[in-house]
């Protein structure tokens, strides 16, 4: 079984757990939960998201 890694915060997802988000341009996105659903199509960016792992990452740079 393959584990992905979350499109947005960056934790793995479990196979058969998650959801798959398609945007209309044919994009496709591996998410772990409804939050990370909600922050990506609100558009919002993982980067100024502190609670992400790409977040925290941004943070230890400054």
């Amino acid at each position: 079984m393959e584990q992905r890694k979350c499109s947005f915060c960056g934790k793995m997802v479990e196979p058969g757990t998650g959801k798959l988000y398609v945007k209309k341009d044919g994009a496709t996105f591996f998410l772990c939960s409804s939050k990370c659903q909600n922050n990506l199509t609100m558009g919002r960016l993982p980067r100024k998201t502190i609670w992400t792992e790409k977040g925290r990452a941004e943070q230890k740079r400054k």
